[in-house]
């Protein structure tokens, strides 16, 4: 991946293979004395019971530069959050897991519906949500990096090349988006990405025109990528989705408030793998096929949002042109694949694009059917300003759930 290319877009920082890792991470352990990081680790109790994540932490333990780190525990009962507690016990740094599912925490959920700020359905974006609620409280933290529990080949250099270009006083960058190759087990994988993202920007460039935010998402090498870091200061008006369109959403809300000289992607990994999600074609509320509709979702609205005019009829044609689009790159895709020894299964990948073709149409038309829908969870700005105390008694909260259950309860 090693090259030189800008896009003229987003300012591109490649891994030339030219400085060793360990002089990032002497300087990043600099700028930690007066730009504290943070790190914020979105996990479902599974992830704990597989083989990714001790992996992970084994990693991190070795990490000087980590001022906090912010655990979101979803999907775990009593039981298992205790035994997290544990599990994640072993960290050196500063860290917290906030027990999503606690009474205590349900409480907070209870507050914000008073005021009409349900931070919507359970999943990845509301876990993301309190997390950075729950950093922004503490009020310490100059830089926010926040990556996935499930990366297979995930080293600390994925973290420091991630973190350096907002950590770095002298860059202008506000937020960085990494990326790297999707290959593993000799196949090319990032389907939704491949398949989806890049065919449907194309399409919608000829169906609806030009649009600086069609160039700007194009600009990124792997706009799905779950590896991000921000400064912290743009935190309170961050507006993001609760659903699969978590990524793209916060691409699209720099997009919305950051200066373009301020956005920047990153290469963190020549060899990057993670958990697969399946393609769940005969059921639209899981796997690939949520998914894809959730992205096509969040593009739609920000396109709207941006003075785009939907109908029946434009979704009816961009669903013809992405068909086409996506099977031209199929062929390119197969072609380097197999000029590189990779594995790809065309009837397999082609059964993928007829289904996401069909989840375009589904998702115009839950965006038309539903106008007065509210997509976005609510920014902190505005749950400060309904609650004042809503972000202080969320940090008591989880104190008082580890304190009655970590280790010096037993």
């Amino acid at each position: 991946m090693a090259d030189f290319h800008q896009n003229g877009n987003v300012a591109t920082l490649h891994n030339l293979r030219s400085a060793p890792a360990e002089l990032l991470v002497h300087e990043l352990t600099t700028f930690a004395q007066t730009r504290k990081i943070s790190l914020i680790l979105p996990s479902l109790f599974s992830e704990l019971e597989g083989d990714a994540l001790p992996k992970i932490l084994d990693e991190l333990a070795e990490v000087p530069f980590l001022h906090r780190i912010v655990i979101g525990l979803d999907q775990a009962d009593e039981a298992q959050f205790a035994h997290a507690l544990r599990f994640f016990g072993r960290l050196p740094q500063n860290h917290v897991v906030i027990w999503q599912d606690s009474p205590r925490m349900q409480a907070i959920h209870a507050r914000l519906d008073v005021h009409n700020l349900t931070p919507g359905e359970p999943g990845k974006g509301r876990n993301v949500w309190f997390c950075m609620g729950y950093l922004m409280a503490c009020k310490d933290s100059a830089v926010m990096a926040l990556h996935d529990c499930d990366i297979v080949t995930y080293t600390r250099e994925m973290l420091a090349r991630l973190v350096y270009p907002v950590a770095n006083p002298n860059f202008p960058y506000q937020l960085a988006k990494g990326f790297y190759p999707r290959i593993g087990e000799g196949k090319l994988n990032g389907r939704v990405s491949r398949l989806l993202v890049s065919p449907i920007l194309l399409a919608l460039k000829k169906t609806i025109g030009d649009r600086d935010y069609l160039d700007y998402l194009r600009s990124f090498r792997y706009p799905l990528s779950g590896e991000f870091a921000l400064r912290t200061a743009p935190l309170p008006d961050l507006r993001i989705p609760s659903d699969w369109g978590l990524e793209i959403g916060v691409l699209s809300e720099a997009w919305r408030n950051l200066a373009p000289r301020s956005v920047c992607q990153v290469e963190i990994s020549d060899a990057y793998d993670h958990k697969h999600q399946p393609v769940s074609p005969e059921d639209a509320s899981r796997g690939l096929s949520r998914m894809s509709v959730d992205i096509c979702k969040s593009i739609f609205r920000k396109l709207a949002a941006d003075g785009t005019v939907f109908s029946e009829e434009i979704f009816r044609t961009l669903k013809a042109t992405y068909y086409r689009e996506a099977l031209d790159l199929l062929d390119c895709y197969y072609n380097d694949a197999r000029m590189n020894g990779l594995s790809l299964d065309r009837h397999a990948e082609e059964n993928i694009i007829e289904m996401f073709a069909q989840n375009i149409t589904e998702a115009g038309r839950v965006f038309l059917d539903n106008p007065a829908e509210t997509p976005f969870i609510p920014t902190w700005n505005r749950v400060h300003s309904a609650d004042p105390t809503l972000m202080d008694d969320m940090l008591a909260a989880v104190a008082a759930d580890a304190a009655d259950f970590g280790p010096s309860a037993d």
